[in-house]
């Protein structure tokens, strides 16, 4: 008969949850009910709802120069430290991007955390990810990085297909490897890799478990990455495990009592979800989750940095410090300090993000630009709305480019029916008259207006 007691979180009454003990099948589980190779992955529901659970601090992690590293070109030195500055200044005094990852395998990695360390800024914090062995804890001890991430692959894709092991035999391997951890000193973030593939009570919770027994006799606090390998993480309420986030969330705090500051969510991009699973892993428990700049990462990519930023400041209603002025400094310098070039329609740092083509969307930002900008991107990114010119801007569109690309101000603002606007646009429609099919240039229409200004000035003379 279990024991009811008081639950120190919820403080209630509570039956002591079922103690969950590790499942050694012979053969592995792959879950074909949901992951039939050959077909598209199920959603499957059994409509357990789990409680809205937002810790009361929540806050951004990043791993730019670890996983965001793996689906590019290394960056120098130099650039690593000058995007670590940008990102602290982002972060805010609060320091809301808590964290940043870092690899310690070449010597440009380990000359990058010493010179980002050189810096003294203390956000976000330096961390690392390494193999799983006993002198890499003693590397990361001695570069002076108090924490660092070891993969702890707990499907039975990876324990059996990747690894050949048991799953017995991953625990095994994996509670001496951090063991070996505690030894050198070093607090451990253990990344539960592919966590939405994986038998979630026949290994995860009792694995977790035997996790926050060391510890404890350890006292040293252990770190959890619920890691969305591909991206199967659903944040639907009532989907069944393991691809319900929430799910995922509400069992590793109930079955597993991983306290909310100690649970990490990092997402891919694999169905368009990462966005929406990692505000799921908030509002259900999650006190941290782990992005890149841009969504940078693997295959689809990861949790982008910028848009954990607006997330944060919707849910919170306030942006806590955070500078997001810089997220558009971070886009021109990846642009033109790196050569990376984003693509134009990407949320928030792409070039065509708050610019319309439609002449009556035109129209609208012209009366008031809160019709068709999404808030203030003048104030938050430095981005005025913009049109861009074509065939379908019409005079409304030429106007409001103008006055955003002049700057122009209360009355010096141009309408749809100022002389220089009727001349650009009277050019514009005889452009694509005579079958022209690309968007007019702003280099093109700076020449149009400077042709305006010098006729009317002759026209001036004469009179």
């Amino acid at each position: 008969m279990n024991e009811i007691k008081l639950n120190e979180r919820t403080h209630l009454l509570q039956e002591e949850p079922y103690s969950y003990q590790l499942q050694d099948v012979e053969e592995p589980n792959l879950m074909r009910e949901f992951f039939e190779y050959t077909e598209i992955p199920k959603v499957s529901f059994n409509f357990r709802r789990s409680p809205y659970n937002m810790p009361e601090n929540i806050w951004i992690t990043d791993t730019t120069f670890r996983d965001g590293q793996q689906s590019r070109e290394p960056y120098t030195v130099q650039q690593i430290v000058d995007i670590y500055k940008m990102i602290s200044k982002l972060s805010g005094p609060n320091g809301i991007i808590r964290q940043t990852e870092f690899f310690v395998y070449s010597d440009r990695d380990r000359e990058a955390i010493e010179k980002c360390m050189d810096l003294g800024l203390k956000f976000p914090e330096i961390t690392t990810w390494i193999r799983a062995k006993k002198e890499d804890f003693k590397l990361v001890h001695d570069i002076g990085v108090k924490e660092t991430g070891i993969l702890v692959s707990c499907s039975d894709y990876h324990i059996f297909t990747k690894l050949g092991m048991t799953r017995r035999q991953a625990m095994e391997h994996y509670l001496s490897v951090i063991n070996d951890a505690f030894e050198a000193g070093v607090v451990p973030r253990c990344h539960l890799e592919d966590i939405t593939r994986a038998d979630f009570y026949g290994f995860v919770v009792p694995f977790v478990r035997a996790i926050q027994e060391m510890s404890e006799q350890a006292k040293i606090p252990v770190k959890f990455r619920m890691c969305d390998t591909l991206g199967y993480g659903i944040p639907y309420v009532g989907t069944a495990l393991p691809r319900s986030v929430p799910g995922i969330v509400y069992g590793m705090q109930n079955y597993c009592d991983v306290p909310s500051e100690m649970l990490e969510w990092h997402g891919h991009n694999d169905f368009y979800k990462a966005v929406a699973n990692a505000a799921s892993a908030w509002l259900y428990g999650c006190a941290s989750v782990n992005t890149t700049l841009f969504g940078i990462g693997e295959r689809t990519g990861n949790v982008p940095m910028e848009a954990m930023v607006f997330e944060y400041a919707q849910l919170k209603g306030t942006l806590d410090g955070m500078d997001t002025t810089v997220i558009t400094d971070l886009a021109r310098y990846y642009e033109k300090k790196i050569g990376f070039k984003i693509p134009p329609q990407t949320p928030f740092v792409g070039e065509n993000f708050n610019v319309t083509k439609a002449g009556i969307h035109a129209d609208g930002l012209l009366k008031n630009e809160e019709i068709y900008n999404i808030f203030d991107t003048k104030k938050f990114l430095k981005r005025p709305p913009l049109v861009s010119l074509n065939q379908n801007s019409g005079a409304a569109g030429v106007a409001l480019w103008i006055n955003e690309s002049y700057g122009l101000e209360g009355e010096h603002r141009v309408g749809k029916h100022s002389p220089v606007v009727k001349y650009v646009k009277s050019w514009i429609d005889e452009q694509y008259a005579n079958g022209r099919m690309s968007i007019i240039s702003g280099k093109e229409v700076d020449k149009k207006i400077d042709d305006f200004i010098a006729s009317d000035m002759g026209t001036e003379g004469e009179q």
